[in-house]
C-alpha cells in the first residue's frame, strides 16, 4: 500500500510539473485554430479548437475560462461548412446554452461572457431576429463600457453591430447615433483612413443613402471611404 502510494504521487507530481508546459501547447492549438479561421480552413479550426478544449477541460476543468473560450469558437467553426452556414437555429442555442455556463462559472461582466453575448447577438441578426439581436446587443454595450470602456475595439465592434441592428429594424435615427459614436470613437484611436473606420463611413453612407433617403450626404460620405482606401 505505501509504494502504491508513492507511486501515485510520482504521478501527480509529473502532472503537476507538465502543467504549465501542457498550457502552453494548448494555447498555441488555440492560436493555430483562430489563425486557420482567418482563412476559412473551417477543418483545421475544428481540429485544433477541439484538440485545445479537451485539454483546457482536463488541466483546468470545464467551466474554465479557456474552455469555456475555446467551445465558444468550436461552436462557431461547426456552423460553417466550407461557405455554407448550417442550421443557425440549432447553433443559436447553442450559444445561448453556452453563455448560461459562463454567467454561471465566469459571472455577467466577464469578457469572455460578453464577447459571447456579442457572437449571440451576430447569429440572432444573421437569422432575421433583429429586435432580439438589439436587445442582445444592448446588453452587451453596457456591460463592455462598464468593463473595458467604451474605446476598446471590441465595445467598438458591439457599438456597429448594434448601429447595424437598428438599421435592419428600419429606425435610422438610433442607426445613426450608433454608427456615429463609433465612427467618433474609430477616429480617436485608429484614425480617419483605418480600415474599420472607413467601414463605419460606408455604413453611414448607407443610412444617409437608403433609409434617410439624404443622397447628398451620402455621396460625400462614399466618397470619404473611397479616398481612404
Amino acid at each position: 500500500m505505501p509504494e502504491e502510494k508513492k507511486v501515485r504521487g510520482k504521478k501527480q507530481q509529473k502532472k503537476k510539473k507538465n502543467g504549465p508546459k501542457k498550457l502552453e501547447i494548448l494555447d498555441a492549438c488555440r492560436e493555430l485554430g483562430r489563425a486557420c479561421g482567418k482563412v476559412e480552413d473551417f477543418d483545421d479550426v475544428r481540429l485544433y479548437n477541439k484538440r485545445a478544449k479537451d485539454g483546457y477541460e482536463e488541466q483546468l476543468g470545464r467551466d474554465s475560462e479557456k474552455a469555456l473560450d475555446v467551445t465558444r469558437s468550436l461552436i462557431m467553426a461547426n456552423m460553417y461548412n466550407g461557405q455554407q452556414i448550417k442550421s443557425v437555429g440549432k447553433k443559436i442555442e447553442k450559444l445561448r446554452d453556452l453563455l448560461k455556463r459562463m454567467e454561471r462559472a465566469l459571472g455577467e461582466e466577464n469578457v469572455v461572457t460578453l464577447e459571447t453575448l456579442n457572437t449571440l447577438g451576430t447569429k440572432l441578426e444573421q437569422n432575421g431576429e433583429y429586435e432580439e439581436a438589439r436587445k442582445v446587443y444592448e446588453r452587451c454595450l453596457a456591460g463592455m463600457t462598464e468593463v473595458l470602456g467604451e474605446d476598446h475595439r471590441v465595445t467598438l465592434m458591439t457599438l456597429n453591430n448594434l448601429g447595424g441592428a437598428y438599421y435592419h429594424l428600419k429606425n435610422y435615427e438610433k442607426a445613426l447615433e450608433y454608427f456615429e459614436r463609433a465612427l467618433k470613437a474609430k477616429e480617436r484611436m485608429f484614425g480617419e483612413n483605418y480600415p474599420s473606420t472607413l467601414g463605419t463611413v460606408a455604413n453611414l453612407a448607407n443610412i444617409y443613402s437608403f433609409g434617410l433617403k439624404d443622397y447628398g450626404k451620402a455621396e460625400e460620405l462614399y466618397e470619404r471611404a473611397l479616398e481612404g482606401i
